[in-house]
């Protein structure tokens, strides 16, 4: 093995999970007390006295306070004088860091409400611009200097709604772009912010989030971002990344690693300035003759057609590092550089395609089998009343499917109906019918047809049901 196969492997089986060098792009300063804040012993250990900070144990970094954090927050934003500005978003940074996850919530919270916009400086503004008097005529057709002194008074009214209307926090987020591994933190903030919005929905948190995803969308505009290949030629630390952020196939072995960025593979991803060395997204293809059946002929270990053969270019996963960018859609931008690049260095290849699983279908079809099993139960107990039956049914199988599975279903998962019949399969914990043919070609025909149904005709809110079928067909997949 050489000397980079062996680093990777060295550091990925070493890594603890609170990683240090997800945080490395900050400054050197920040970096150490965010690594000090993870060898910090647990929080049952620590002392429940916020009213003065404790002395680390390595001598050189507090753990802060809520209070002494919330002042360096307000000095943050308040702060006019640019020269000292580094040092106070520096401490406040370190501070945050500090705090242990219930006194992070708190401080966001304070963030959100008490940083919001002034609302009795909008009603007044409002109230200021309902008592202009809006002359009828056309605006580019101003007949004196009355018309003109009107429209200036609306246009004044109107700039200051607009600076009325920005949450005092936002010179917090701008602030905070603009210094030294400041976009990191911002992620990592927006991070903590979703995981407090999913343990209690709180309308000033979802104000604050919105306001920083607003932010954070255009901060990371594919204008500014970085398209970057991916290769065994890269640095250890790059890679080790790659291993680590793997969300869909986890990477095996330093072999599979090799191989998936080796000939007829390609890895690209979006890097930003400010975050130098991690990728924020990256995506990996299978360069093919045709579009694979099953993963497995995309993973498994046989050697790769010569690349100039291909004619398939097959995306087989798509991973995002940072969590604080959830909702932020750089996979559709990447996929179509990624596009761009590849007709440009092969142009035989004509067919793009993904190969993603169906996380949602399985639940869905579960649901759907038990709920119209209760109603046909239902029907069958209660006197029909001039209909043919509950409005609520909806047989989801069709007559040849229906009886294929009555005629092959043995005793053990045997149903009054078909539905019955393919509940009691699919929800078996042995899983013997995979084992058996002629229950594999029953339940083949029906899987595969709801299975299109589900991706194509299920939606929520205009959108597809399934999380995945709607990321890609949002990014122009048919």
């Amino acid at each position: 093995m050489n000397k980079k196969g062996l680093s990777i492997l060295m550091r990925t089986k070493m890594r603890p999970n609170n990683d240090p060098s997800k945080i490395s792009s900050f400054s050197p300063s920040l970096s150490n007390g965010i690594n000090q804040m993870m060898t910090d012993p647990p929080r049952n250990q620590r002392s429940t006295d916020d009213s003065c900070s404790n002395f680390s144990a390595s001598g050189n970094h507090y753990e802060r306070t809520l209070d002494v954090v919330k002042d360096s927050m307000g000095l943050a934003i308040s702060l006019n004088k640019t020269e000292s500005l580094d040092v106070v978003l520096d401490d406040f940074s370190q501070g945050y860091f500090s705090l242990s996850n219930e006194n992070r919530k708190k401080l966001v919270i304070v963030l959100a409400k008490e940083y919001d916009l002034n609302r009795i400086q909008v009603r007044e503004l409002l109230k200021q611009y309902l008592g202009l008097e809006l002359r009828s005529g056309n605006e580019g057709e101003l007949s004196n200097v009355d018309d003109e002194n009107m429209f200036s008074a609306f246009y004044r009214i109107e700039r200051n709604l607009r600076q009325a209307l920005k949450p005092t926090y936002n010179v917090l987020f701008e602030r905070l772009n603009n210094y030294t591994g400041g976009l990191k933190f911002l992620s990592l903030l927006r991070a903590d912010i979703l995981s407090f919005l999913g343990e209690e929905n709180i309308a000033s948190l979802r104000a604050l989030d919105s306001c920083l995803k607003e932010k954070l969308s255009t901060w990371l505009s594919p204008a500014v971002l970085e398209l970057h290949q991916i290769t065994w030629d890269d640095s250890a630390s790059l890679l080790e990344k790659i291993v680590t952020y793997e969300a869909v196939h986890p990477i095996s072995n330093l072999l599979d690693l090799k191989r998936r960025l080796g000939v007829g593979r390609r890895c690209f991803g979006y890097f930003h300035p400010a975050i130098p060395g991690e990728p924020l997204i990256f995506i990996e293809v299978a360069l093919l003759k045709n579009v694979a059946q099953t993963i497995q002929e995309v993973l498994l270990d046989v050697p790769p057609i010569p690349e100039h053969e291909a004619a398939c270019a097959l995306f087989y996963s798509i991973s995002s590092t940072q969590p604080g960018l959830a909702g932020i859609n750089l996979g559709k931008f990447l996929i179509k550089r990624m596009i761009t690049l590849v007709k440009r260095d092969m142009p035989q290849i004509s067919t793009f395609a993904t190969l993603s699983p169906i996380p949602g279908f399985m639940q869905w079809l579960l649901s759907k089998l038990a709920s119209q099993s209760v109603i046909a139960k239902v029907d069958n107990m209660e006197p029909p009343t001039g209909g043919s039956g509950s409005t609520f049914q909806d047989n989801l199988l069709e007559p040849d499917e229906e009886r294929m599975l009555l005629n092959s279903a043995p005793e053990t998962y045997a149903g009054k109906s078909g539905m019955e019949v393919m509940l009691n399969l699919l929800t078996s914990k042995n899983y013997e019918w995979t084992g058996s043919a002629e229950l594999l070609s029953a339940l083949n025909p029906p899987l595969m047809r709801l299975c299109a149904r589900y991706l194509v005709q299920e939606k929520k809110r205009g959108k597809a049901l399934d999380s995945v079928a709607n990321f890609h067909l949002q990014n122009g997949a048919v």
